[in-house]
């Protein structure tokens, strides 16, 4: 009936890197970060008719010790940012974030000073989920969409190569990381100009 049935005299053959990117997917822990309403649709998710627990993530961690996946559930004020930061330079590696709602990945509707335009100039974002606010189900297909990716990651000299190409630490947006460049290097657009000689 289970899965003995299925292998041939009980051997099954993978790779460390299948099992333990199996593990990590399978036991992923969520760490609380609600800032606004998508937070409500965030604990529905827990709830008995979405039933998070299906993927081992029945577990909202208090601490961020204990937490391996940031949901980032609404705006995000410029006061709120640091502490943002803090909670995860706190969670040990290795670690995801999702960005859940339009107010969170890009700011939304609030297109201002006190609200940082995209929770990607304080954390580095493995996940966007767009919606004001997203559905359960939406926030259910994104965490799958992060299992299929995490179980694609290398492990060992591939990962330390694959981080040291693209850190993970590092504060620059994704809009300015993943922008056109000249021939020089730097990002195209008005933001940036070539500096000039003070002769």
């Amino acid at each position: 009936m289970g899965l003995e049935e299925k292998l041939p005299s009980g051997v099954l053959l993978t790779s460390v890197e299948k099992l333990v990117n199996w593990t990590r997917k399978a036991s992923m822990w969520p760490a609380t970060f609600g800032l606004a309403c998508c937070a409500i649709e965030m604990m529905a998710t827990g709830g008995s008719r979405h039933d998070i627990a299906r993927f081992g993530m029945e577990r909202f961690s208090s601490t961020p010790r204990q937490a391996d996946l940031m949901i980032v559930a609404g705006r995000v004020s410029q006061k709120m940012a640091p502490v943002l930061r803090q909670i995860y330079d706190q969670m040990p590696e290795p670690k995801w974030v999702l960005s859940m709602g339009v107010c969170a990945s890009s700011g939304g509707m609030f297109n201002n000073y006190a609200i940082v335009q995209g929770v990607d100039h304080v954390v580095p974002v493995d996940m966007y989920l767009p919606g004001c606010p997203p559905r359960p189900e939406m926030l259910l297909d994104a965490i799958l969409k992060l299992h299929d990716k995490i179980m694609h990651e290398p492990l060992g000299p591939r990962r330390a190569l694959e981080l040291a190409d693209q850190p993970r630490s590092g504060l620059t947006p994704s809009s300015i990381a993943y922008a056109k460049k000249n021939f020089l290097g730097m990002p195209t657009g008005e933001r940036w100009e070539t500096p000039h000689d003070p002769r």
